[in-house]
């Protein structure tokens, strides 16, 4: 993630396009991984559904100096994020290659994300949802709500004004939580205030929120969802 300061401003992101990192960049750092002493890598991405960053990730990974196990997330923002977060956590506790694999794993099988964005016009562009949902959405004036479905983004529900969405989100995200501890992260793009007041509704509806973090997206995630862009995501405490 990045601070909003580093994000482009609502009109760049109109035009702007995103690039897959090149294998040479991700040979560059296995090496430097190698070189301070790694003796293994766990790398994890972005959906391949949704980004080429893995093929080059994987391309590098055959001719790194060390073993590198390379894993599609096959989720983006924190549906990305909590799965590299619990590899962390095996690893720094002195976890095997696979044992930091096998949690990652665990995670990404067991978190779920939440999305509403205000012109799905953004994601048609980049190609990462269906016309036919983008023109329909355009259309009748709905907003619609995402989730993530095989590492592909996909149209989960059609609500009629941005404030039953963010409503919407809330009772998704309470039914996915379940009786148990989570952790939680709201996501948004040019949204803090939207996001702000969720997040503070969330704890009275889950007694069981054991982190609950807002984050605004990065500009590669921000420029195919566009501004007003509101996500959450949700995973077990133990995962």
């Amino acid at each position: 993630m990045v601070s909003s300061d580093e994000n482009p401003s609502i009109g760049d992101l109109t035009d702007a396009t995103t690039s897959r990192p090149s294998p040479t960049r991700f040979a560059s750092c296995y090496a430097e991984l190698a070189a301070a002493g790694a003796t293994a890598i766990v790398s994890i991405h972005v959906s391949a559904e949704l980004s080429g960053t893995i093929d080059s990730a994987r391309a590098a990974a055959r001719e790194a100096p060390v073993p590198v196990e390379v894993i599609d997330s096959r989720s983006i923002a924190m549906g990305l994020g909590y799965p590299v977060l619990a590899a962390a956590r095996t690893a720094e506790s002195g976890g095997t290659l696979d044992e930091v694999a096998a949690a990652a794993h665990r995670c990404l099988q067991t978190t779920q994300s939440f999305f509403y964005v205000d012109n799905l016009d953004y994601l048609r562009r980049s190609g990462r949802i269906g016309t036919a949902a983008s023109l329909v959405g355009s259309a009748l004036m709905i907003k619609p709500l995402l989730h993530i479905v095989d590492g592909r983004i996909s149209l989960l529900e059609k609500v009629r004004t941005a404030s039953r969405a963010t409503a919407r989100l809330e009772d998704l995200a309470v039914h996915a939580a379940g009786p148990g501890p989570v952790r939680i992260a709201v996501q948004h793009l040019n949204a803090s205030e939207r996001a702000e007041a969720l997040a503070e509704r969330l704890p009275k509806r889950l007694p069981g929120a054991m982190d609950l973090r807002v984050v605004e997206v990065g500009a590669e995630l921000g420029i195919h969802v566009g501004p007003g862009f509101l996500g959450l995501t949700v995973t077990p405490a133990d995962g």
